[in-house]
């Protein structure tokens, strides 16, 4: 690609955002228009599936290319050793400007904060919604404001003042929608209506892995005061299980008479009871996914400025625009919040992108892509060359709407983190095709920072999943699907040998 048409890259990523929750997937839960002028303008990919559901892994994945087991960043307490090569650093060296503004939450410190950037200002940690800390250069400072808006507002300014005769790099990361969901007060008022429970809510997990019983990521039980934002009330364990946060975010009271739990906003004073458990529980759907889905109307809103900014400003038809998130989102599906896990809802990202040159508007694709794939995308697009650490391929091709012949229509996934405290969450890894997932539970830590040893027997999954979209149904031992379950064995272990993870399931198979 010719240097004065090298495009320019926004690559804007929000936290835990699903891509139910986007309008243009088609799901009819929300509304936002930024987003889906994205999708209308350029094209939205169906499948794109996420190397390790979970915010830090799936951070340096993207950023470097790569895999965990190769970028070593394998769980929340990971950091990233920020003097391996990434993309940024590349583009940078290439001519670029580059920018890294939001969440980073990669670590901090002298070996953990961005590097290849001419520019960062990031949130440390998980950050604050309400006037957030930002870390930068120049040390650590509070901005009143919401961070949503912030991020926004010191993205767009940052374009503004860039050197124009380069292109440029921008890494737009918004902490929203993140746990603990709390919209904007100009937000409070979207979404009074019922969102349409979902079929799968009251699952009772009998024809799965043990991992999903055991999980603690269940609306009915798991969901604390602030998380639905009432007032948390004092007192011991009558008013709810002290286990999240170490304590300081207390999980709701699920008490034999739901008559006795009364609970309070504590913005308009309103009083929360209750006549049956399962109306309970519903009240917890509703009041997650009206702040889930209220924290999302700051996002959408700051995707449309910034695309208002480059049609403003002349830069629309040279400017790769990305919108995605770190990994998929569970909105009630199984009865879960959260993400961890290789079912779908967890595992899919959302990805549209517009690039005018390149894309043309109202595509969709069904091809199978990765986070892993972002980076050489981006190399590509900026003409150069691929590094041969990096273990994606560009999307380039699927971008133009042509499918190269030998395109692995595969996604890998391994979850590292085995039985945190909070979530529960067993260690697996597994393959993905257009039709069928394999999944091994192998129930092991590893030692890794974050996880415990295991103990727990290793298990298998299959799934169909246009005969069983809703993966309710382990068809491992079914000897219809004898052949493709092999099938998807040797896929497995093929794609584990070519990037090199190492296999733990010798010997486990029953076929």
């Amino acid at each position: 690609m010719a240097e004065s048409k090298r495009p320019n890259i926004i690559f804007i990523m929000a936290d835990d955002h699903a891509s139910k929750a986007i309008g243009c997937y088609g799901h009819g839960i929300n509304s936002t228009p930024g987003i889906d002028r994205i999708a209308r303008e350029g094209v939205r990919f169906d499948h794109c599936y996420v190397s390790n559901s979970i915010c830090t892994p799936s951070r340096a994945a993207i950023l470097t290319g790569t895999y965990n087991h190769v970028n070593a960043v394998h769980t929340l307490d990971s950091k990233l050793n920020n003097r391996l090569p990434h993309v940024a650093k590349h583009l940078r060296a290439s001519g670029y400007q580059t920018a890294m503004i939001g969440k980073w939450h990669l670590g901090e410190g002298a070996d953990h904060t961005p590097t290849g950037f001419d520019h960062w200002e990031i949130l440390p940690g998980q950050g604050d919604y309400f006037d957030p800390f930002f870390l930068g250069p120049q040390g650590k400072w509070r901005e009143r404001g919401y961070a949503t808006d912030l991020i926004t507002d010191k993205s767009i300014a940052w374009m503004a003042n860039r050197d124009k005769d380069k292109p440029f790099f921008l890494m737009c990361h918004h902490k929203a929608p993140h746990r603990a969901w709390e919209p904007h007060p100009r937000h409070r008022h979207l979404y009074q209506e019922q969102v349409q429970i979902p079929q799968t809510f009251d699952d009772d997990y009998k024809q799965r892995a043990r991992a999903a019983a055991v999980a603690k990521m269940r609306i009915a039980d798991d969901l604390t005061y602030r998380d639905v934002g009432v007032a948390q009330p004092e007192g011991g364990w009558e008013v709810g299980e002290p286990e999240f946060h170490a304590g300081l975010h207390r999980k709701l009271p699920n008490p034999a008479n739901v008559r006795d739990v009364r609970l309070v906003d504590p913005v308009s004073g309103e009083i929360f009871t209750f006549e049956t458990t399962e109306a309970y529980h519903h009240w917890k759907f509703q009041r997650y996914m009206q702040r889930y889905l209220r924290t999302i109307a700051a996002v959408d809103e700051g995707v449309d400025r910034m695309l208002d900014f480059l049609d403003e400003a002349g830069l629309a038809q040279d400017t790769l625009v990305i919108y995605t998130s770190d990994q998929g989102f569970f909105l009630g599906e199984h009865g879960w919040f959260d993400k961890r896990f290789m079912y779908e809802e967890s595992f899919q990202m959302p990805f549209v992108a517009r690039y005018p040159r390149l894309i043309a508007p109202g595509s969709v694709c069904k091809d199978i892509a990765s986070n892993v794939d972002f980076a050489p995308t981006f190399m590509a697009l900026a003409g150069l060359r691929v590094p041969s650490y990096m273990q994606g391929r560009s999307l380039c091709p699927l971008l133009q709407g042509q499918t190269p012949s030998d395109w692995q229509q595969v996604a890998y996934h391994r979850y590292w983190m085995h039985g945190d405290a909070f979530h529960d969450a067993y260690a697996h890894y597994g393959i993905r095709d257009q039709r069928y997932k394999l999944v091994y539970w192998y129930n092991q830590g590893f030692e890794l920072p974050g996880t415990r040893s295991g103990g727990e027997p290793p298990e298998w999954e299959f799934f169909d999943s246009e005969k069983d979209p809703l993966e309710l149904v382990n068809a491992y031992d079914d000897p219809v699907y004898r052949e493709e379950v092999l099938r998807m064995t040797r896929l497995l272990e093929a794609k584990m040998a070519e990037i090199g993870d190492d296999p733990v399931h010798a010997g486990t198979s029953t076929l």
